[in-house]
């Protein structure tokens, strides 16, 4: 299994690529970071430090978005960094929540987000596209061997399906086993379904970790409210997914939406923190689940029923008390655990 490292661009960017460095040090191989240009630095400037000061890790956003920016740009952007430092780049992409939103602005359609997976596939790997109204490009100083592969985050039916048909790679945000296995077979279903070999989906889930000294009810409450916060990132997503499919419809699993009943509103301004006041609503049951907390022997026993579930890649969310702490952890006795 491989192992990423998800942060957000806050300054100093010089942190950042400390932790990534940290991280490769530790044996993750990829290092991914939030993308939403108000709230946090532009990532894309400090992946230019991340690869300059690492030798293997892979680096993309979790996730971009087909709004913010145009997509002959995005594709520039990482082809750029591709001929500068070797394919060490890939595009997440979603629809565009707190980049979006912030702005003023409603997330992407899935149609919107097919045409600029196409489009930014194809100009990074060296290829023509379309960019509309019959205009054809493709980037000339591009080299032979130029490859970026697109992977898609996803919850709802639709998503999942479009994911399965043309992303690269699959990304869910959060570590549940049974809604990873709902998830990632709809994925694979939908591959086979279109003709692709469903093994050639990546599929990565992402999710905090926190690891304690103990399985003491002290330890574990605390390892909870550091990551709190991502139940109700997570549920700005599921709010979307009932406000379009309704809810106890059979469309979305109720393991996924029943918890945001309670919700009453999100300031983004704490988007992705500890201690975020608009995510209290969110029980200590779906932290367990959909965040990796307790000792290292409960890291290791659940990641490896995610890598039984066909998880490729657990990408950490190391938004909390203990950033250090958990790059190592992970370097020094769950990664050897899990991959030895």
């Amino acid at each position: 299994m491989d192992f990423g490292l998800v942060l957000q661009t806050d300054p100093p960017a010089s942190r950042v690529v400390s932790l990534m460095k940290r991280a490769e040090r530790n044996g993750f191989t990829h290092g991914w970071t939030f993308d939403s240009a108000v709230l946090w630095q532009e990532p894309f400037v400090i992946y230019s430090q991340i690869l300059a000061n690492t030798t293997k890790l892979k680096v993309g956003p979790m996730v971009t978005n087909p709004g913010t920016r145009t997509w002959e740009v995005t594709a520039s952007t990482f082809a750029t960094l591709n001929d500068m430092f070797g394919n060490r780049t890939i595009c997440g992409i979603g629809r565009g929540d707190s980049a979006m939103r912030v702005a003023g602005r409603k997330p992407n359609t899935l149609a919107r987000i097919s045409e600029a997976m196409k489009v930014i596939r194809a100009l990074g790997s060296g290829e023509e596209a379309d960019l509309g109204g019959g205009t054809v490009v493709r980037f000339p100083w591009i080299r032979p061997g130029a490859e970026l592969p697109v992977w898609m985050a996803a919850y709802g039916p639709k998503a999942l399906k479009m994911t399965g048909e043309e992303a690269d790679g699959f990304i869910l945000q959060l570590a549940d086993l049974y809604l990873t296995e709902y998830m990632v077979k709809a994925v694979k279903d939908a591959a086979v379904a279109a003709g692709r070999d469903p093994d050639e989906v990546k599929i990565c889930v992402a999710a905090p970790a926190y690891v304690t000294d103990d399985d003491s009810p002290e330890a574990l409450a605390h390892a909870r409210e550091q990551c709190r916060w991502f139940g109700g990132m997570v549920g700005n997503h599921v709010a979307d997914l009932v406000a379009k499919y309704g809810e106890h419809t059979g469309a979305v699993p109720e393991e996924l939406t029943d918890y945001i009943k309670a919700r009453e509103g999100y300031d983004y301004s704490h988007h992705g923190r500890s201690g975020n006041p608009d995510t209290q609503f969110v029980p200590d049951e779906i932290v367990d689940r959909f965040c990796v907390i307790g000792p290292v022997e409960k890291h290791v026993e659940k990641l490896n029923a995610l890598r039984e579930l066909g998880v490729d890649q657990f990408a950490v969310y190391d938004m909390h008390d203990a950033q250090e702490a958990v790059i190592d952890a992970y370097g020094s006795q769950v990664i050897p655990a899990v991959n030895g």
